[in-house]
């Protein structure tokens, strides 16, 4: 007796035929990109940076009449994590290591010294002035010393990053660094440092100028 010989039919089913359809799309499209830094297909994938900006406009011009006296250089490891409440971290959630290198000015506003404030003899060798106190100026982030040492981020971060416009912002942390060197330059000794420099301006300044005797001090 002839046993039949059962036939195993070799098409796929019609959701594996979907699937698989899927995964090839998704491989294409991410080896599309990933190709670009292949030797000979950067010119097929690759991207090109076109400067279309319109000229910068002149909008107001003001005066500076301030010694900027002193600069101090900053440097701050900012570690800024956001969770969410109810969701694990590599579901939802961000940490972003950076180190932010800025810089702060102190400066001594010369135009607020009014007549009062200068007194000279009448043989015009002794000069006496008073001078307000030095001050800081804004914090000024170096975008070229600064940088990322690692970021975190969950899924759903991750896939916000995908379909963003502005993909893995640093505006958080780099807001957080300029606050941290502000900081930084009020615990410092910035501001005496700049009075120190202005003194010995004004002094060589005055002396060059035949007076034998200067004596600056700031307001109390």
């Amino acid at each position: 007796m002839t046993t039949p010989i059962r036939r195993v039919s070799g098409r796929m089913p019609g959701w594996a035929k979907a699937v698989s359809a899927v995964v090839i799309v998704l491989v294409v499209f991410f080896a599309g990109i990933r190709l670009s830094v292949l030797p000979g297909l950067k010119d097929l994938f690759g991207t090109e940076t076109h400067d279309r900006s319109g000229p910068a406009l002149l909008e107001s011009i003001q005066d500076i009449s301030r010694y900027d006296a002193a600069s101090g250089n900053f440097q701050v490891v900012v570690d800024l994590e956001k969770d969410a409440k109810l969701l694990p971290d590599a579901i939802r959630g961000t940490r972003t290591l950076y180190v932010g290198a800025g810089t702060v000015d102190a400066y001594v506003d010369l135009g607020k010294v009014g007549k009062n404030d200068v007194t000279v003899d009448d043989d015009r060798t002794s000069a006496t002035l008073r001078l307000p106190h030095a001050q800081l100026g804004k914090p000024a982030l170096d975008t070229e010393r600064s940088y990322a040492v690692s970021k975190q981020r969950g899924l759903l971060d991750r896939l916000g990053d995908f379909f963003s416009d502005n993909p893995n912002s640093e505006q958080a942390v780099q807001k957080l660094a300029v606050r941290h060197i502000g900081d930084a330059a009020k615990e410092s000794e910035l501001t005496e440092r700049a009075e120190t420099n202005t003194t010995h301006m004004l002094e060589g300044l005055l002396r060059s100028l035949g007076f034998k005797e200067v004596k600056v001090s700031f307001d109390a």
